[in-house]
């Protein structure tokens, strides 16, 4: 919990004259969604207090969401003066969402409830996707996991989220892939093709900010107003969230992280890779096999690899030099207070990699930037999937400035 419920909350701001008033009921619903989602439990005093509205107002509104099944009153606290105080959390039966990774080495496809526990799970190694794989995935595994529902339950299913990387077919080599199966994905509509095997509206974000909404949703991230977000999976991607809303940029590419250069040279010097050939679990799957050991405990089980000794040293050690350089480019641009690490890995790797990130970030010269915060992830392996389902819960529920842009999505319904 923070220190002061009051140096976070952001205030309901002044709604323009002639504003609608269903608009302005939908907006205030979001917001108090959005709270209580981040603080866990909140009483009605508390969130009036938090939002300006006054407490008859909240009350009513709050009430509503009790009646819509959004909202569930908690034990109430006593040992206070005056009647005990009735607190509210976000009920997990109140939504729905499926979410589809996919992945270079890997497709998952999740079931998350309102609060984004994950109810039901199916995922899918292979060497590398095509999109009949994937779609013959999703025909297999998505009607049994609404199925698992009871008809109140799909109801309440808010979507199919898809968090994909943008370009899949670009780096075939890098992952050993033939380029001409994955030029399929230069014609191929992952929306329009998945919609057909859905019920319900398909919305498509690249994978890394997925993951990033993932952490921001249902992280503890949302503490800071601003961070840089790096996720390290087959190759490294990130996302980017500014004054508390994630920004997908123009195109939904914001955060490219892994295309940003980093200082290696040729004889000529000029510069040569790019921060995805130093930090993505690629490199040290090649490392792995290249010493004639098997290399597949890193995706067959991403929370416990096997003992990879000095070759898993190696590869922190030089992705951990190859984001600090990356972190310090990019404070010099945007002025962030944290650059958030997680990946598809242990957590003990992820403890590692961010502890020699931040220890390398200390010995660059930073004269003339502000300090940033490097810290770990919350949420993990899952991020992706779990960003992908929180994509139709965002657009659903949040509050319209936590909303991705448009024109940074693409939906079908």
């Amino acid at each position: 919990m923070p220190e002061s419920i009051d140096a976070i909350a952001t205030p309901l701001p002044a709604v323009a004259g002639g504003a609608a008033q269903s608009g302005l009921r939908v907006y205030n619903e979001r917001l108090i969604l959005s709270l209580v989602r981040r603080f866990g439990q909140l009483s009605k005093i508390e969130v009036a207090r938090m939002t300006g509205l006054s407490v008859q107002s909240t009350s009513t509104i709050m009430n509503r969401l009790q009646t819509e099944g959004l909202l569930r009153r908690e034990a109430p606290l006593r040992g206070r003066v005056g009647q005990p105080t009735v607190p509210v959390s976000l009920d997990p039966e109140g939504a729905f969402s499926i979410g589809l990774k996919i992945g270079r080495r890997s497709c998952d496809l999740v079931l998350i409830d309102f609060c984004g526990h994950i109810r039901r799970r199916a995922q899918r190694l292979y060497l590398y996707p095509t999109p009949a794989l994937v779609t013959d995935f999703v025909a297999e595994e998505l009607e049994p996991m609404i199925r698992s529902l009871t008809p109140a339950q799909r109801r309440r299913i808010a979507g199919l989220g898809v968090a994909a990387p943008f370009q899949l077919w670009s780096w075939s080599s890098e992952i050993d892939a033939p380029k001409q199966e994955m030029d399929a994905w230069r014609t191929f509509s992952i929306v329009d093709e998945l919609a057909k095997l859905s019920q319900f509206p398909v919305t498509l974000c690249n994978d890394a900010t997925s993951a990033c909404a993932a952490e921001l949703f249902f992280g503890e991230s949302w503490r800071r107003r601003d961070f840089l977000y790096f996720f390290v999976g087959t190759f490294i991607g990130g996302g980017l969230v500014i004054d508390g809303a994630l920004f997908p940029g123009r195109t939904g590419n914001a955060a490219a992280v892994g295309s940003m250069p980093i200082a290696t040279t040729d004889r000529n010097g000029d510069a040569t890779s790019q921060l995805i050939d130093h930090a993505s679990i690629y490199q040290l799957e090649r490392r792995i096999a290249a010493a004639g050991r098997d290399p597949s405990s890193i995706w067959r089980t991403p929370e416990k690899w096997d003992d990879f000794g000095p070759l898993l040293e190696e590869w922190i050690d030089r992705a951990a030099f190859a984001l600090a350089y990356a972190t310090v480019t990019a404070i010099s641009v945007i002025d962030v207070q944290a650059v958030i690490i997680d990946g598809v890995m242990p957590k003990a790797v992820r403890e590692r990699l961010t502890l020699k990130v931040a220890q390398k970030v200390e010995s660059f010269d930073r004269r003339g930037l502000s300090d940033v915060t490097i810290a770990e992830g919350a949420i993990g392996a899952d991020a992706r999937a779990i960003g992908g389902a929180a994509l139709p819960l965002i657009k659903t529920f949040a509050r319209d400035r936590e909303v991705l842009f448009k024109d940074a999505l693409t939906e079908s319904a």
